[in-house]
């Protein structure tokens, strides 16, 4: 017979290897927490299944036939590759491995928000496999609401399709971003009105969006209508049209850390207007990892 009888199983192995071991029953048994008589028939159900002997019986202690070495070397490595695939599947189904595919725009990156929160959750769940890509906001929720990502880094605001949630982890001031030769590159502004004369650069985006809605608020809320050019495709363009003249823009605090020559960067004193990171996923997701990663976010908005 062979070891696809359907009598044989995963303990016949399990004992075997541990009287192998042990090279004697009555410890083999102590260790398996069974009775001796009922290690003695398992072993020799597992001989039957085989069909040749795995003892040498002609002696006291517990010796192997050329077979019985044979089935011990392969069944310990039988044994550890359960245990290895059960700790996987476990570990799947707890959320500790599988693979994230992340969405970030590169404004939410510089503002530490995505390196932090994928660090500290890489640390206690390091089989789960991360892939990241920089991407535009409105791409990032289409494709999560398409099943084709698992989770974006965005500016708020935007038009949230249907079946995704969004949920707002880090509020930031606005900065003005002004080249070398601006009035102001070597004084304070006190009042954003002071630059109702300036063309404002933001992304290309629609008005409702990200960076181009937080400088119509601004503005507006500072009382004037602000001249936009929405051309800028991200943040380095943005740096680069600032630098050589084309406009001056509102930027959120944390993009001054990223010192550019001829580039100056002001508080804005008064405006209420934030750029604020979110984070966007699937409602009602499924997948463990994913769940774990989400909820992780979660618990750091709720502490903040």
């Amino acid at each position: 017979m062979a070891l696809t009888d359907p009598g044989f199983e995963l303990r016949h192995l399990r004992y075997f290897v541990t009287l192998v071991e042990e090279r004697n029953f009555e410890r083999a048994a102590a260790r398996l927490g069974i009775a001796q008589p009922g290690l003695s028939q398992q072993i020799m159900s597992l001989e039957k299944i085989v069909g040749i002997p795995l003892l040498d019986r002609s002696r006291r202690a517990v010796q192997l036939t050329h077979t019985g070495e044979v089935l011990f070397q392969e069944a310990r490595k039988v044994l550890a590759q359960t245990e290895a695939t059960v700790t996987a599947i476990n570990r799947a189904g707890r959320g500790e491995s599988g693979r994230i595919s992340i969405g970030y725009v590169a404004s939410a990156a510089y503002s530490g928000a995505v390196v932090g929160s994928i660090k500290d959750f890489k640390r206690d769940f390091p089989y789960v496999e991360v892939e990241l890509q920089e991407m535009e906001l409105r791409q990032q929720l289409q494709r999560i609401a398409d099943g084709l990502l698992d989770f974006g880094y965005i500016r708020a605001p935007a038009p949230i399709p249907a079946g995704v949630s969004v949920q707002i982890v880090l509020r930031e001031p606005l900065v003005a971003m002004i080249p070398a030769d601006h009035e102001f590159a070597e004084h304070p502004i006190d009042t954003l009105a002071r630059l109702t004369g300036n063309t404002f650069i933001t992304p290309r985006q629609p008005p409702e969006i990200g960076f181009h809605r937080n400088t119509l608020q601004a503005c507006r809320e500072a009382g004037f209508e602000p001249s936009v050019k929405a051309i800028a495709h991200d943040f380095t363009e943005i740096a680069a049209l600032v630098g050589i003249g084309v406009g001056i823009a509102l930027v959120p605090q944390s993009m001054s850390r990223v010192e550019l020559p001829d580039i100056y960067y002001r508080p804005l004193p008064g405006v209420t207007v934030t750029s604020d990171v979110a984070i966007a996923y699937r409602k009602g997701e499924g997948a463990p990892a994913v769940k774990a990663f989400i909820a992780r976010h979660r618990e750091q908005f709720l502490a903040a």
